[in-house]
């Protein structure tokens, strides 16, 4: 029995793809002279920044890192857009009755704004950021604190998201997971990790619960 509908952010809620790879290259061009092609930016989706940041410069992460935040600040509402079915879906899922909430590696400033920039806040019940653990996904801690925080037992609940950190995430705390379809990253490599269900869109989510009275 589902009681909570759990959702990674970026990509999984809201198009962040072209802002993260833009500030990315930004970053790596300007403070560290180097390029990176799309694909190793977006192998790392779904990761803290920071721990990404200092992979490629520990010893000047916190100056990547604030260097990121500014430009990322300064272009996030041009580069973010909305993803088609989200927030119908949302609706859908929320007059069922179950609990939704957002677990992202995103810092909670940043991911208020994104809920914000399409007026998806008043959907969730809670919100999970980096702030809020001291472990990040893949690590099940932060699905772990979304259950506490909304009163139920991880097992009643289903992580939603587009990349393998998310499905882990989900399974290390011993929750139901599923797969965004329009993930940027490779579905096939995803589908490994075997997450329970996998969807098109976020109202198909809705059609599962609806269908399979999991709720």
């Amino acid at each position: 029995m589902i009681k909570a509908i759990l959702f990674d952010l970026d990509g999984t809620l809201v198009d962040t793809n072209d802002l993260i790879l833009e500030t990315f290259k930004y970053v790596f061009t300007n403070h560290l002279n180097i390029e990176i092609d799309d694909k190793e930016i977006i192998n790392t989706f779904g990761e803290p920044l920071m721990g990404v940041l200092e992979r490629y410069g520990k010893e000047r992460a916190e100056e990547l890192y604030q260097a990121y935040i500014t430009y990322n600040e300064e272009v996030h509402d041009s580069l973010t857009k909305s993803i088609d079915g989200v927030e119908e879906g949302l609706k859908l899922l929320k007059e069922t009755g179950l609990k939704i909430g957002v677990v992202t590696s995103k810092r909670r400033a940043a991911a208020l704004r994104g809920l914000r920039l399409f007026d998806l806040e008043k959907f969730m019940d809670v919100i999970v950021t980096p702030e809020d653990t001291k472990m990040h996904k893949p690590h099940g801690e932060p699905v772990l604190k979304a259950c506490e925080l909304l009163g139920i037992s991880p097992e009643y609940a289903l992580m939603v998201g587009d990349s393998h950190n998310d499905i882990l995430c989900g399974q290390n705390a011993n929750a139901k997971t599923c797969l965004v379809k329009y993930t940027a990253l490779s579905v096939e490599e995803i589908l490994r990790h075997k997450p329970d269900y996998v969807v098109d869109s976020v109202i198909d989510i809705y059609n599962i619960v609806k269908d399979k009275k999991i709720c």
